[in-house]
């Protein structure tokens, strides 16, 4: 596997933890909205099976990349998730993303930038 596939492949395992983060929000979200249902309710339903099936997923396919890309270029790239998940936490849940954010996100896609270009 190329170089360049293999971290676009790093990088799919992040989309989909972000993917897994959005759905365990939104099954906090319905918990608070009903804070009567029974704990069976909240807890089983088809966004927590979901959110654990592309945790599921995600850990095989990270497994996979690890034999292409060293852990230390590699984890790094992970923290995109700390950029791509509060933005997209302000579309879809309306909260809030301030310059703090920005600027941190900013540095962390520098850092990344910086780390596989090395």
């Amino acid at each position: 596997m190329s170089r360049t596939a293999a971290l676009w492949m790093t990088f799919l395992c992040v989309l989909m933890v972000v993917a897994g983060q959005i759905l365990f929000k939104a099954v906090a979200n319905r918990a608070v909205a009903a804070p009567d249902a029974g704990l069976v309710s909240q807890w089983v339903n088809w966004q927590v099976i979901l959110a654990l099936t592309i945790y599921g997923v995600t850990t095989v396919l990270w497994i996979w990349v690890l034999r292409f890309v060293p852990l230390n270029v590699a984890y790094p790239i992970y923290a995109l998730a700390f950029v791509i998940l509060p933005i997209a936490t302000y579309f879809l849940y309306g909260e809030a993303l301030g310059w703090q954010q920005l600027v941190g996100s900013l540095l962390i896609v520098a850092g990344v930038f910086t780390i596989t270009r090395t």
